[in-house]
Parts: structure tokens; C-alpha cells; sequence
């Protein structure tokens, strides 16, 4: 049995598919291709593919908390509700929750690479003892990190104390009590 050949496109690249996509241009890989030749030309060496990222969230940053916060992981600091301050102290302790974890874990990573480096003085437990030292640091940024979420939401909770009679008084106002509705209709 003889091999059969696809027919190819002006480029030399076989043809696929039958609505003719193989014979359009990539002009992305194109391009790729055309940064790698420049950067592998001059560098003479391996050229890691290039991959960019656009990211646009500026309608998304205004719509949520008023102005852009593209820096912030916390709402806008307007404190005219309770339900901003609630927003507020629960976004500040989720993040707070969230960052304690990550550093403490690099914390541990950190202690772990350095224990690797050899003492310079070759003193058993040497290199131990300097990258909990270092890392003693990174571990206490994670707990004040976790202190800081435990203070947001020791923040909330005293706001409804000290103004219970406040936030009591509107909601009895906004709600109204429910009356009995007679349907004359139902016999």
C-alpha cells in the first residue's frame, strides 16, 4: 500500500479540514516566531516561547467599590452603612486569613532552602540554626498577619455592640409588621 500525501499550502504546511483554516495565517504565531528569530539571533541560544497577558478590570474596580482600587485588596474605606463596615472587616480578615497562609508557608519554604547552604564556619547545625533566624522574621509577618484578621473581625463584632441601639433602631423602621391580608376571593 502505498503512503498518500495531504496536499500542502503555499508555506509547505499540510492542509487540514475541509473549511480551509490550515491555509489562513497565524499572524500571532507569526510574530512569535518573528520575536524568537530576533532574540535567538542575538542571544545565540534557546528562545523560551512569549506569552503576554492583557488584563483589563478597570469597569470591574469601579463597579465594586466606587473608584479604582487597582492596587487594593480592601473596598474603599466609606464607612456610611453598616453593611460597608461589615463588607469592609470581613474583605480585611479574609485577606488577612489568606496572606498569614501564604507567608507562613513561605516562611517554611524559605527555612527549608536555606538549610541547604553550608555553614562557612562548618559548625554542626550550623546552617539550620542561621535560616531559622531568618526565617523566625517571615514567620512572625504571618502572624501579625493572622492577628490582623482576628482584629478585623473583633472589629465588626464591637461595632454592633457599641452601636446596637443604632442598627436595632433602623431595622425594626425598615421592617414593617406583617398584618393578616383577608382574600375575599377564596370562599
Amino acid at each position: 500500500m502505498a503512503p498518500t500525501s495531504r496536499p500542502r499550502t503555499a508555506t509547505g504546511r499540510p492542509a487540514s479540514g475541509a473549511n480551509g483554516a490550515a491555509n489562513k495565517p497565524n499572524k500571532f504565531a507569526n510574530a512569535g516566531a518573528a520575536a524568537g528569530g530576533f532574540v535567538g539571533a542575538v542571544g545565540g541560544s534557546f528562545v523560551p516561547p512569549i506569552n503576554v497577558t492583557v488584563n483589563n478590570n478597570k469597569g470591574a474596580a469601579r463597579a465594586n467599590g466606587g473608584r479604582s482600587h487597582s492596587q487594593s485588596l480592601l473596598p474603599a474605606p466609606e464607612f456610611t452603612s453598616p453593611a460597608q463596615v461589615r463588607n469592609y472587616c470581613n474583605t480585611l480578615r479574609a485577606a488577612g486569613v489568606t496572606l498569614s497562609i501564604e507567608v507562613a508557608m513561605a516562611a517554611e519554604i524559605l527555612k527549608g532552602i536555606l538549610a541547604a547552604v553550608p555553614d562557612p564556619e562548618g559548625r554542626a547545625f550550623g546552617s539550620r540554626i542561621r535560616a531559622q533566624k531568618v526565617a523566625r522574621k517571615m514567620q512572625r509577618s504571618a502572624d501579625a498577619l493572622r492577628d490582623a484578621a482576628k482584629n478585623a473581625a473583633a472589629c465588626y463584632s464591637t461595632f454592633q455592640q457599641q452601636y446596637e441601639e443604632e442598627i436595632n433602631r433602623v431595622r425594626h423602621r425598615a421592617r414593617k409588621p406583617q398584618q393578616p391580608v383577608i382574600d375575599w376571593a377564596q370562599q
